[in-house]
């Protein structure tokens, strides 16, 4: 079955960095477009990153542009989400997500079809 894991997360301080890693299984990854989701205690879902299936196109949400950089390696069925210049507000349970190719560009976390259990990451001022 299809499976998304990820990892990296933890406690930082503001003005910090943290890598996140995602390990896909049971897709085939390359034929997919691969994001990152948020969720706050008592917030929606929201969109963070995205990559496009072949890695050519990334695009950020509005607050994470020239902070936050996402990547992958297609050959280890994985994707990366660099993230830079913590702020306490992004702290957040962080979700690597998979949808299909066609909603790479889309904001809404309702166009991924498998999800990650999440991994946390607390900003501390």
């Amino acid at each position: 079955q299809e499976q998304l894991v990820e990892s990296g997360g933890g406690l930082v301080q503001a003005g910090g960095s943290l890598r996140l890693s995602c390990a896909a299984s049971g897709l085939t990854f390359s034929a997919y477009n691969m994001g990152w989701v948020r969720q706050a205690p008592g917030k929606e879902r929201e969109f963070v990153a995205g990559i496009s299936a072949n890695g050519r196109g990334t695009n950020f949400a509005g607050s994470m542009k020239g902070r936050f950089t996402v990547s992958r390696d297609n050959a280890k069925n994985s994707v990366f989400l660099q993230m830079n210049s913590l702020k306490p507000e992004d702290t957040a349970v962080y979700y690597c997500a998979a949808g299909a190719a066609w909603t790479y560009g889309s904001s809404d976390p309702n166009n991924y079809t498998y999800w990650g259990q999440g991994t946390q990451v607390t900003v501390s001022s």
